[in-house]
């Protein structure tokens, strides 16, 4: 009997959940329905006096970090497009493997409709060096065709100046393409602002206890990109990830040398 009851209520919230997914997408394109339609509370959202401590504590992290670690300039030399595909294969790898695979990958095909063009295996052998290069390949090639046969060309420039909602929406709707690699594209290529979340930044904005540990990929980053004080997306996401792979690791973390300790749960329970 207990074991129906829990059938249920998983039911009911999957139901919840799906109802809030829809809401989310019939509000983005009729407006004047989401009152009605949205639930009363949102899993992802804060109350205006919670919001406005967290926004203040974020200005405090960014504050620090950047004592601690400089302030880092956004100089990206790559268009969108460029970015969109450097930033494929640079998951599951390093930055100096995924580099060398970007370069190769450039070496091989003079221009992106060349690598659209081209089969899937040639992508893979010219990206070997950065590791899952059959499976990166073929993210790389159907998001090079989708794009092509989307927008009628390879530009992605209108990426700098469509609203953030859209392009992101565009981003994601390529398949491979997650919240992520979206945002990075957006922050890195166009200076938008839009706050990408890596497992540096998830793991210490957990820590410190600015996202729950139950939210999803998207509803962090709609989180974090409510907190982000102005004009610091870059600066903040650049520093956090610093601050991950120095003091804030997933294994023995400095928190006698962090200087975010005194905001954050987890360092105050190690000292």
């Amino acid at each position: 009997m207990q074991r129906q009851r829990d059938g249920e209520t998983e039911r009911q919230s999957e139901r919840e959940t799906e109802r809030g997914r829809d809401v989310e997408r019939k509000s983005r394109y009729y407006p004047s329905v989401a009152l009605s339609l949205s639930p009363s509370v949102s899993p992802s959202s804060l109350h205006p006096s919670e919001l406005q401590e967290k926004r203040r504590l974020v200005k405090h992290i960014t504050q620090n970090l950047e004592a601690a670690y400089g302030v880092p300039v956004n100089e990206s030399p790559y268009d969108p497009l460029s970015e969109l595909i450097l930033t494929i294969l640079s998951q599951s790898t390093t930055d100096i493997n995924s580099r060398r695979a970007f370069e190769n990958l450039k070496r091989r095909f003079p221009d992106w409709e060349s690598a659209r063009r081209a089969r899937a295996s040639s992508i893979a052998a010219a990206i070997k060096s950065g590791g899952l290069a059959n499976a990166k390949s073929m993210v790389i090639k159907n998001a090079l065709n989708q794009i092509k046969k989307t927008r009628g060309n390879l530009d992605l420039s209108f990426l700098h100046t469509s609203p953030i909602e859209e392009a992101r929406e565009f981003l994601t709707s390529l398949a491979g393409v997650g919240p992520k690699t979206a945002a990075c594209v957006l922050l890195f290529a166009c200076d938008r602002k839009i706050f990408p979340m890596d497992v540096h930044i998830l793991r210490i904005t957990k820590r410190i206890g600015l996202i729950p540990e139950r939210f999803s990929d998207e509803q962090s980053h709609k989180r974090m990109e409510k907190l982000v004080p102005p004009n610091k997306h870059y600066s903040l996401h650049v520093n956090l990830i610093r601050h991950g792979r120095q003091i804030c690791r997933p294994q023995n973390p400095k928190c006698g040398k962090c200087p975010l300790v005194e905001w954050c749960d987890y360092g105050q329970s190690q000292l």
